[in-house]
């Protein structure tokens, strides 16, 4: 008999559509706080769509009409990059206006109101909360105290759009299979962050070391912490609660006992737990794939590299030595 392995339903977040100008106003203004909205159609097939899926951290959303708008607009508590695939539009029109251009990330200014200009477009957002990005930040040694900031009419480069579109991508495959609980789902949120600090470098300079006194028993609270949650969703935050200390200190601590960062110690955890797992699999009783996104490793070549570089050999000639 053949078993079909059920899914999660990736449950629409949002999800709104019509044909007349007052309902996309109604519909769509009250998601980016928007002022003096006003859309007109084009010609006699005015339309538009909008969907959005993920959680409150972290979604993936398309934008389509086949019409005008244009109104004023802010992003409040979150940073939002976003993409043409066909049409045209302005960002931040009459202050520091940027044309967008197809298939180029743009982001909306942070922080501030500012007016837009769309026509006739299709167009994709990646929609991040504040506060999974200064995690990021942070985790990665930049200062996130304040508002966040960052200089939005930078044209980023080839391989960070690439490394961007590879993170999305990885995020809505996570999202798909494992739904918005999952640590697949976790961890890809946390590397379209990284993705878009790529895209867009925080305007700010690198923290300050804390006294020395924060290590000692405090990083032991929390290696021990990593080690009994290293199969969860894991944020720097709840390691740096648990040991009593900032982020700040418990990434001071680490860099100067261990020389590297939390994120780097749970991934070492994570990777010697799918190690174990994989000498312990029984034939057809898991793949290396179900063993990785178990384990949070949401981009299996990505995977199956870093395992191969520490453990000399790679994931599935460890699986197949345990069967």
């Amino acid at each position: 008999m053949n078993e079909t392995t059920s899914r999660p339903a990736t449950t629409a977040l949002v999800a709104v559509a019509g044909q007349d100008t007052d309902s996309a106003i109604t519909s769509l203004a009250g998601m980016y706080a928007g002022r003096t909205w006003y859309s007109s159609a084009l010609d006699q097939q005015y339309w538009y769509k909008y969907v959005a899926v993920g959680d409150d951290q972290l979604s993936v959303r398309r934008s389509q009409m086949h019409g005008y708008l244009r109104g004023d607009v802010a992003t409040e508590g979150e940073v939002v990059v976003q993409w043409l695939d066909r049409g045209t539009a302005r960002v931040d029109v009459g202050r520091d206006e940027v044309r967008m251009e197809p298939g180029v990330p743009t982001l909306f200014p942070v922080g501030r109101r500012f007016r837009m200009e769309y026509q006739d477009w299709d167009q994709r957002l990646v929609h991040l909360g504040q506060d999974l990005v200064r995690t990021v930040a942070e985790e990665a040694g930049l200062s996130a105290v304040g508002p966040l900031a960052f200089d939005h009419r930078v044209t980023p480069d080839a391989t960070s759009i690439a490394a961007w579109r590879t993170a999305v991508a990885g995020a809505m495959r996570a999202l798909h299979a494992g739904g918005v609980g999952s640590l697949a789902w976790h961890e890809a949120q946390r590397e379209v962050a990284r993705a878009l600090l790529r895209l867009y470098p925080l305007q700010t300079g690198p923290l300050a070391a804390e006294p020395s006194q924060r290590a000692g028993a405090r990083l032991r609270t929390a290696l021990e912490y990593l080690e009994a949650h290293a199969h969860e969703a894991v944020t720097v935050g709840a390691v740096a609660d648990a040991a009593g200390l900032s982020i700040r200190g418990l990434q001071d601590s680490f860099q100067r006992s261990l020389e590297q960062t939390p994120m780097a110690y749970l991934r070492e955890l994570r990777l010697q737990g799918a190690r174990d797992q994989l000498l312990l699999t029984g034939p057809g009783e898991a793949s290396v794939a179900d063993v990785a996104r178990a384990w949070g490793f949401t981009h299996m070549g990505r995977f199956s590299a870093e395992y191969a570089a520490r453990f000399g050999e790679y994931p599935r000639h460890t699986l197949r030595r345990s069967s």
